[in-house]
């Protein structure tokens, strides 16, 4: 939890408890990493903050001393399995059907890349979590305590894993200034990260970049298009040459074959209907109802008796 949301004076007269009100700076200094310039987490926001609450505490450890205990605790991984390392720190994106998760890793890139059955964890881990592509950022501090971060994409589609590797060794706003490390896992490719001002967050619009260019890389070309209307028309041709040798006396101009004869059963010049239908007057009509009328009230005489 971050302190930039909520002033210092608000803190102070809120009903939090006294020992919460004293980790915030604790929290500050842990997620700012120590207040480094060189890291370039720090805002001036966050330095005005912990600058008031030290000033409200006087009684609080020294800066460099809290980071110490913090930072060890937070790099601590042992006893932790690779999905727990996985889970502690882990952020998603999800993109037309597609998740990807980028988790923090708190330690030497090539060391994790040594544990035994890696490759089945993360497969197992992506199939537990509905992940198609793991991203691990890890992060750790040299002799000389200066962070350092590398880059693993763990992911089994071949086309998507090269879509987002190749947008994020272009980028160049930013440069994660990416060089290609050893690895020996199928479907993992791993970089050391020369700017190691760029934290997942800064991370995550580059991922949501790869994601549109895989997907729009999926949609068939327009030249493609044409060619299969091309391919299309020439095949119907071939088609219609085929009619064409069924039906000798077809033209290519023609669209349909010449009808058949009419066959002997059908209708003779001796039928009455081959002059038409017979022609009718309005006389004719009346006597056909009068007779239709006459034969009703007939019968209906003869059912009364």
């Amino acid at each position: 939890m971050r302190l930039t949301s909520m002033p210092c004076t608000k803190l102070a007269n809120s009903p939090l408890s006294l020992l919460t009100i004293m980790s915030y700076p604790r929290t500050i200094i842990l997620d700012c990493v120590n207040m480094d310039v060189k890291v370039g987490k720090a805002t001036p926001k966050d330095s005005k903050y912990v600058e008031k609450l030290e000033a409200l505490f006087p009684d609080l450890p020294k800066r460099n001393d809290i980071f110490d205990s913090l930072q060890k605790a937070k790099f601590d991984v042992s006893g932790l399995t690779t999905e727990q390392m996985l889970r502690k720190d882990q952020k998603t994106i999800f993109r037309q059907g597609t998740k990807v998760a980028i988790s923090a890793i708190y330690m030497d890139l090539e060391a994790f890349l040594q544990r035994s059955g890696l490759i089945a964890d993360l497969h197992a881990f992506c199939q537990a979590h509905s992940c198609d592509v793991l991203v691990t950022m890890t992060i750790f501090f040299n002799t000389h305590n200066e962070p350092v971060r590398q880059l693993a994409i763990f992911c089994p589609h071949a086309a998507l894993r090269m879509t987002i590797c190749g947008v994020l060794e272009r980028s160049h706003s930013p440069s994660l200034k990416l060089t290609p490390a050893p690895s020996a896992h199928p479907h993992l490719q791993a970089y050391l990260q020369g700017n190691t001002q760029i934290s997942r967050k800064k991370l995550l619009p580059l991922l949501q970049e790869a994601l549109s260019a895989y997907f729009e890389s999926m949609r068939i070309p327009s030249g493609q298009l044409e060619t299969e209307g091309v391919c299309r028309e020439q095949a119907d041709r071939e088609l219609d040459r085929a009619g064409n040798s069924l039906f000798p006396g077809l033209s290519q101009d023609e669209e349909e074959p010449p009808l058949p004869p009419t066959p002997m059963n059908s209708l003779v010049d001796e039928c009455p209907l081959d002059q038409g239908l017979p022609k009718l007057s309005a006389e004719a009509i009346f006597e056909k109802c009068s007779q239709i009328s006459q034969s009703q009230s007939a019968t209906a005489s003869l059912s009364t008796k």
